[in-house]
């Protein structure tokens, strides 16, 4: 059963980078202008009119340096003395104890090796069993630990599929019905590093990763469990594929094998705030296989789990020392693409782009990883902030 995506009503509250109206993939061209100076117009200016997907608008303000109120102060510095050494050790016990599971299900074991990648991920029987299982329950475990005590979860059937198939409500025979639940990847708005715990709590795919993640102490062993692609920006083999193309086989093998791995890919690039979808590259959607789209909300009161402006460790400490935090998290149906999309990755993936903003109540971006780090860059000090919105390749 196919589907392709038809136009879409926008969203009618704020202003949109990008207008629903226009044809898709055609963007209006956007014409370079000058730099603006800090000095004669503020960050906050700025940032509202071109970097709204990454600014912060929680208690902790930008760059979570904002003044704190006293209530707040009392909070947080309860959250120090309390909670945060709780939370620290208790994580790092998951940790270490899904490390020795890791370690005693592929003890004895060589993982595979192809395409300059190593993974343990294809390793069958009980020891794949064993490591998926306390994989998932561990992940949520950790979740429990750092605050996200209940996770809310919403599943879309044939409401949302009606809309996007005109086919949606003839019978399903059972050969289709097997072919639906097997996607050949999930794709999924990215907002926090919380994100990755969520999808391994819940399905436990392999993601893509640095290359250098694989050589960290712990770490490291459960990225090879997971089955990571990891990213090698150089290499020195003749025969070496890429990460698209790795991607591309893992993809395919995991809509046609069952017990193949799954695989997890974020098609924005980077984290937002968690209000806005950024353009989606075609990794994710070259292999002409269906997908299954996932929406990550993160509702907050006091301190925004969003990791946009904000750095590793004072995100993880104030993350930490909140309370409670949730997670909201919406499953669409698996999309099958139309032989159109099949033959425009880009079109594909702006179209399951469009569905999963409707969906999720998102709102379309232009920009993307280039200018976030404009964005960072005047954060911490620089002087111009260029307004340009540079086009990207897939």
């Amino acid at each position: 059963m196919e589907t392709e995506l038809k136009d879409l009503p926008p969203k009618p509250a704020e202003p949109q980078p990008e207008s629903d109206e226009s044809p898709l993939l055609k963007p209006e061209p956007v014409s370079p202008v000058p730099q603006i100076s800090i000095s004669s117009q503020s960050i906050e200016e700025v940032e509202i009119k071109l970097y709204a997907p990454f600014v912060r608008h929680d208690v902790y303000g930008t760059m979570g340096r904002g003044k704190l109120p006293c209530t707040e102060k009392l909070l947080l510095g309860l959250g120090l003395v309390f909670l945060l050494p709780i939370r620290v050790v208790g994580g790092m016990t998951i940790l270490f104890f899904y490390y020795v599971i890791c370690r005693v299900c592929t003890a004895f074991l060589a993982p595979n090796r192809e395409a300059e990648q190593e993974d343990y991920a294809h390793t069958g029987g009980w020891r794949r069993a064993v490591i998926l299982q306390s994989g998932r329950y561990l992940s949520r475990a950790v979740l429990f630990v750092f605050g996200f005590y209940w996770i809310s979860e919403t599943r879309k059937g044939n409401e949302v599929d009606g809309q996007l198939n005109s086919e949606a409500n003839e019978p399903a025979h059972e050969d289709q019905l097997e072919e639906v639940e097997r996607p050949g990847a999930i794709v999924s708005n990215h907002v926090s590093y919380v994100d990755i715990l969520y999808h391994m709590s819940a399905s436990f795919p392999s993601f893509v990763a640095k290359r250098s993640v694989a050589k960290l102490p712990l770490v490291g062993l459960i990225s090879k469990c997971l089955g990571c692609v990891y990213v090698q920006r150089e290499s020195k083999s003749s025969d070496f594929k890429g990460v698209s193309g790795v991607v591309n086989e893992r993809v395919r093998e995991a809509h046609q094998n069952k017990l193949a791995p799954k695989i997890m890919l974020f098609p924005e690039g980077t984290t937002t705030n968690g209000d806005y979808l950024l353009p989606f590259k075609t990794g994710a959607f070259l292999a002409k296989a269906p997908v299954l789209p996932v929406i990550l909300r993160y509702p907050y009161q006091r301190f925004s789990p969003a990791w946009d402006s904000i750095s590793g460790v004072r995100h993880v400490i104030l993350l930490l020392c909140q309370f409670v935090n949730h997670i909201e998290v919406t499953r669409l149906p698996i999309y099958h693409p139309s032989e159109q999309e099949k033959e425009d990755p880009k079109l594909y993936a702006e179209n399951v782009r469009r569905l999963m903003a409707h969906e999720g109540n998102l709102i379309l971006s232009d920009i993307g990883l280039a200018e976030k780090r404009v964005y960072h860059a005047a954060l911490n000090g620089n002087i111009s902030m260029p307004t340009v919105l540079h086009q990207k390749d897939d």
